[in-house]
């Protein structure tokens, strides 16, 4: 990868509907070099998809909460098992197994309090694994951001 192919990542990074003659007038490259690139970056797992960013308020998913999540027991099979309910969760916007006083902690989207309660009772008191869990309901999205470079 060259400073070239960074380029290109910081452009679709931020908006992956350029057009390839478009990143390459910022680039400096031509439309058939830069889709060669993009194919490369893409088929060497660089990128790793290219996605919508949808508006959560407009679609009354408006709550935003971060939970921290404390299991009673971390064996692999009791971890394997909390990821893949955590994959499974349509609330469950992103979940990262962590250290530190969590085992994890998720970023989970909901249209109000009502739905967070039910998905903790689903989720965490449902669940004999859960020891507990803390919430922390964000009242500003002062960055939100999945870039890397």
């Amino acid at each position: 990868m060259d400073d070239k192919d960074l380029e290109i990542l910081k452009l679709v990074q931020s908006n992956a509907q350029l057009t390839a003659e478009a990143i390459g007038y910022e680039v400096g490259l031509s439309a058939p070099a830069v889709q060669k690139r993009l194919k490369k970056l893409r088929n060497t797992g660089v990128i790793e998809k290219e996605i919508a960013v949808l508006s959560a308020s407009k679609l009354d998913r408006g709550m935003t909460v971060i939970v921290g999540v404390v299991l009673e027991r971390e064996s692999r099979s009791h971890l394997d098992l909390f990821k893949r309910r955590m994959r499974k969760a349509r609330a469950v916007q992103q979940c990262y197994y962590a250290t530190g006083e969590a085992d994890f902690l998720l970023v989970v989207v909901v249209k109000d309090i009502a739905e967070y309660e039910a998905f903790t009772q689903e989720y965490f008191f449902d669940e004999s694994n859960v020891a507990h869990f803390s919430s922390s309901v964000v009242m500003d999205h002062v960055k939100v951001s999945l870039d890397v470079l």
